[in-house]
């Protein structure tokens, strides 16, 4: 049996579902084992990778190639299921991060390692029976991770990572200082883009939305002064240039409130890397100057112009 198949037969052990005994699964744990064509499973690591690196790894050693376009069919098809079986976890990183990773959980590897040795069928009804175990520990370990956050006044939560952490700061500092009385119509996430949306009252202003759009990170609502505040929270991407606040109010052309348009920052040495970028007749609010706002010009300070 090649290692393939074994890869296959091993999924089929621990009672994956047959979506996930396919080929592209089976190229995923071998290639998050590290083990090529002729290695013994004895040989399984569990070292930290990206799905670009599964992706490489399958090319180099398997001669069969998925595009780069494809990591998120992996992502969708293999590693969510894989991660949700407590066989792999991340390291907690934002998920739109360089720095993203994933690995072999310790007992799956202890397991694999065993394969085709006469301790198989033992280490697999150990991890059989502590497995739905695993998965409420990984789960939690997840859960732990992420960020609470208040949205209207509803507890939710945020993935891990410097960018739903400037959100999170967004609706927490800046809207009770600058946007008071205001709601919160729309907030991404960036393990899940619509954590949070009003879409009755988004199209009630005007809006017009498709999946094909790119919503502004935070858009908040003064029902009382009738405006509309459109926030991109950058971390390394982003900001209000004039290329932005085209494409927000092509997005909103029906919209009649009033907009404005703010960037946030986390520090202010981020802000300095964008600061040449930005549009006139926007904000910059900096969370860790929370009480105060810089104004690109206009004819008057935070309001629609």
């Amino acid at each position: 049996m090649d290692n393939l198949d074994s890869a296959k037969e091993i999924l089929k052990a621990i009672e994956m579902p047959e979506k996930q005994q396919n080929d592209i699964s089976a190229f995923t744990l071998l290639a998050l084992a590290r083990i090529r064509e002729h290695d013994n499973w004895s040989k399984a690591t569990n070292d930290w990778i990206r799905i670009h690196d599964i992706i490489r790894f399958i090319d180099v050693n398997y001669d069969v190639q998925y595009a780069e376009n494809s990591r998120e069919t992996f992502r969708k098809q293999v590693i969510h299921q894989f991660r949700d079986a407590a066989i792999i976890e991340d390291n907690g990183k934002a998920t739109n991060s360089p720095h993203y990773r994933y690995r072999l959980t310790g007992e799956f590897l202890n397991l694999v390692q065993t394969y085709d040795l006469p301790q198989w069928n033992t280490s697999l009804n150990e991890f059989l029976s502590t497995h739905e175990s695993l998965i409420s520990i990984y789960s939690a370990k997840r859960e732990l991770l992420k960020k609470p956050v208040m949205i209207n006044g509803n507890p939710f939560t945020f993935s891990p990572g410097k960018h739903n952490e400037l959100q999170k700061q967004i609706l927490e500092e800046f809207g009770p200082r600058f946007a008071q009385e205001s709601e919160c119509l729309y907030v991404g996430d960036t393990a899940k883009k619509d954590l949070f949306i009003n879409t009755e009252k988004l199209k009630e202003l005007g809006f017009v939305i498709s999946t094909h759009d790119k919503m502004p990170d935070v858009i908040l609502y003064c029902e009382d002064k009738n405006w509309i505040y459109f926030i991109e929270a950058v971390t390394s991407t982003g900001p209000m240039d004039f290329k932005r606040i085209n494409e927000i109010n092509k997005l909103t052309e029906n919209v009649d409130a009033g907009k404005i348009f703010i960037t946030a920052f986390l520090d202010f040495r981020t802000f300095k890397r964008f600061a040449a970028d930005l549009a006139w007749d926007s904000e910059v609010w900096i969370a860790d100057n929370p009480n105060h706002l810089i104004h690109f010009n206009g004819d008057r300070f935070l309001g629609p112009r």
